[in-house]
């Protein structure tokens, strides 16, 4: 395991693919409810810019799956793991491929889960690893999302983003550890180390 201090450069690296004009989270809630934003449309809100997702492939795919099952098994009643839903942030809609989040009695069906319901998201990343690494991790700190994964698929490496800043110039982890096969990367639920998972059992 090695410590990699980073500050997330504030230039979005998504420009290219987002839209010209700025929405307000309500605006962009507001157009998703009118259905003029559909899931074939393949799109989210980042820092109120709407955004082409990056395309998926197999390796991706298939480590979202492994990931999802092995953390299935690490806990039990009072948290819930989403795939690819939507967190309600201040001014962005993201879509991470897994979050862990707080059991709602009326399972998020009347809202998103907000940075409170979020304990951990995680992000797969080969294709969309810049932006991962710079734009989701700047975006979640700010957020003060606590904890925050990106299974680096090219590096084959976890890395685990903890101390978020919270809203500022220049949003971004406090820590980022990277664990590499051999270690175990410890999961930990509001401030709680449920368990430690090896980086083995989440890369393919």
């Amino acid at each position: 395991m090695s410590a990699v201090l980073t500050a997330a450069p504030c230039t979005p690296t998504f420009l290219n693919e987002a839209s010209i004009a700025k929405f307000s989270t309500e605006r962009y809630d507001r157009m998703v409810e009118a259905g003029i934003f559909t899931p074939d449309d393949a799109v989210e809100l980042l820092e109120n810019y709407v955004v082409l997702k990056v395309p998926k492939n197999p390796a991706h795919d298939g480590t979202a799956l492994r990931i999802r099952k092995r953390l299935s098994r690490a806990f039990s009643t009072g948290w819930d793991i989403r795939e690819q839903g939507t967190l309600a942030l201040s001014d962005s809609r993201p879509e991470p491929d897994l979050a862990v989040v707080r059991e709602d009695p009326a399972d998020y069906t009347t809202r998103h889960p907000t940075t409170a319901d979020t304990a951990l998201v995680i992000e797969v990343a080969n294709i969309s690893l810049l932006r991962d690494q710079r734009d989701k991790a700047r975006i979640y700190a700010r957020a003060n999302v606590a904890c925050y994964w990106i299974i680096n698929l090219e590096d084959r490496r976890v890395e685990v983003h903890t101390q978020p800043s919270g809203p500022g110039a220049a949003p971004a982890y406090a820590s980022v550890q990277s664990y590499v096969p051999g270690d175990a990367v410890p999961l930990v639920l509001d401030g709680t180390t449920v368990t430690s998972i090896l980086v083995a059992d989440l890369l393919p």
